[in-house]
C-alpha cells in the first residue's frame, strides 16, 4: 500500500503525523501551565497537594509525547533533527533540563524525610512550567521566522552564531508565540482543574484566574497570528527547488489550502468557546472544547509551515540551506517502513484515552488525598 505512494506523498503524510504529535504535545502542556499555578490556586498545604496530584496523574503523558515527537522527527526528517538539535543545542538542553527537574519534583516532593521540603520541588515544577512552555513555543516560531544555520552539499550543518539557538528568544515575533503557549497552557490547566478537582475554594480561584490568563493569551495569539499573516514567508520554487522570500506567504497558504483555513478557524472558535462557556456559566467541560480546539489550531499552523511549497525550517543566514519536507526527509524505503508502523497509532491513542478516563474516574477532593489507598505526589 504505502510502497506505491510517491516519495512526496510519504513526506506529506509524515509531516502531517509529526504535526499532529506536536499539536497533541501543546495540548498536554496544560500540565506545565498548571505547575505555574500551584501557589496561585492553592493557599494551603492540602490545596497544593490536590493540585499537584491532579497534574501528577497526567505529567507522564506530556513527557512521553515530547519524546515521541522528537523520535518521529528524527526518523522522518533527520536533517532537521541534526540541524536543530545539533546546532541550537542550548535551547534544547535548557528544555531537557526543565523536564528532568520536573520528573525529580514529582518523584521526591512527598517523600518521607524530604530534607529540602515540598516548596523546593514546587519551585522545580514552576521552572518547568515557565521555561518548558516559553522555550518550546519560541523554538516552534522559528519554523516561520527562520534560524541561523548553513547546510553544505554533504548535508552537514553548522550553526552560524555562537548563541546556538538562544538568539531566537530575542526575536519579538518568536517570543510572542512563546508567551502564547505559556498563557494557553495556564488557561488549559485552569479548565482541567475545573473538570478534575472537587474543591470549592480552588474552583472559585480558578474561575477568576481564567479571565486573568485568558486575556493575555488572546492578545499574544492575535499578535503572533496577525504578524505571521502579513510578513514575508519562505517559499520554494516547485521546479528549481530554490527558496525565496514571498510577500504574505502564510496568508496565501491559508487561501490556497481552504481545508487548513477552515480547520484553523474551527480550532480558534473551539478554544474561545471553551474559555467563554466556562466564564459565563458553571461549565466544567471547557477543557474538552479548548483542548480539541488547541490540537486542531496547532495542527493547522504546522501544516501551514510545511505544505504548499514552503520551507518548514528556513535559514536566515543562508537562504538556500533552508529545509523543506522534500530535502530534509528520510528515504522512500524508510518512510514506507515507518508508515506501516504508524498504522498502530489509532490503537495507541485509544489506549491513552482509556487510561485518561480510568485515571479520572472520579474528581480529586480532600478525602482522596487523605486516603492511604493511592499514591500521593
Amino acid at each position: 500500500m504505502f510502497e506505491n505512494l510517491s516519495h512526496l506523498a510519504l513526506q506529506q503524510y509524515w509531516w502531517f503525523l509529526v504535526s499532529l504529535l506536536g499539536a497533541i504535545l501543546v495540548f498536554l502542556m496544560f500540565v506545565q501551565g498548571g505547575q505555574t499555578l500551584i501557589s496561585t490556586l492553592g493557599k494551603t498545604k492540602d490545596e497544593k497537594t490536590i493540585l499537584v496530584n491532579a497534574l501528577g496523574r497526567k505529567w507522564e503523558f506530556t513527557f512521553t509525547t515530547l519524546v515521541t515527537f522528537g523520535g518521529a522527527f528524527f526518523a522522518s526528517f533527520p536533517l532537521f533533527y541534526s540541524t536543530s538539535f545539533g546546532g541550537a543545542y542550548w535551547v534544547w538542553m535548557i528544555i531537557l533540563f526543565a523536564f528532568v527537574i520536573q520528573a525529580i519534583a514529582y518523584e521526591f516532593r512527598n517523600r518521607p524525610s524530604n530534607v529540602y521540603g515540598p516548596k523546593t520541588y514546587e519551585t522545580f515544577l514552576f521552572i518547568n512550567g515557565l521555561v518548558g512552555t516559553i522555550f518550546i513555543g519560541t523554538a516552534v516560531a522559528t519554523f516561520f521566522t527562520g534560524s541561523n544555520f548553513s547546510v553544505n552539499d554533504f548535508n552537514q550543518s553548522k550553526w552560524d552564531t555562537s548563541f546556538h539557538g538562544l538568539e531566537a528568544a530575542l526575536n519579538v515575533h518568536n517570543l510572542s508565540l512563546g508567551l502564547t503557549v505559556f498563557f494557553l497552557a495556564r488557561v488549559l490547566a485552569i479548565l482541567y482543574f475545573m473538570n478534575a478537582v472537587d474543591h470549592k475554594e480552588i474552583l472559585e480561584r480558578s474561575k477568576k484566574q481564567l479571565m486573568i490568563n485568558g486575556v493575555p493569551f488572546v492578545i499574544f495569539f492575535l499578535t503572533f497570528t496577525i504578524w505571521l499573516l502579513f510578513r514575508d514567508g519562505f517559499a520554494v520554487n516547485p521546479e528549481s527547488k530554490e527558496v525565496y522570500m514571498q510577500s504574505y506567504k502564510y496568508f496565501n497558504n491559508l487561501i490556497e489550502m481552504p481545508v487548513v483555513l477552515i480547520g484553523f478557524l474551527v480550532g480558534v472558535v473551539l478554544v474561545l468557546w471553551g474559555i467563554i462557556s466556562s466564564l459565563i456559566k458553571d461549565n466544567t467541560k471547557g477543557i474538552w472544547f479548548a483542548g480539541s480546539g488547541t490540537v486542531v489550531t496547532v495542527l493547522m499552523l504546522l501544516l501551514l509551515a510545511g505544505y504548499n511549497n514552503t520551507s518548514f525550517y528556513p535559514s536566515v543566514s543562508n537562504l538556500q540551506s533552508s529545509l523543506t519536507i522534500e530535502n530534509a526527509s528520510s528515504s522512500h524505503f524508510t518512510l514506507t517502513a515507518m508508515s506501516y508502523v504508524s498504522l498502530f497509532i489509532p490503537f495507541v491513542l485509544a489506549y491513552i484515552w482509556y487510561a485518561w478516563r480510568a485515571i479520572n474516574n472520579r474528581k480529586i477532593d480532600q478525602e482522596e488525598i487523605e486516603s492511604d489507598d493511592i499514591h500521593i505526589y
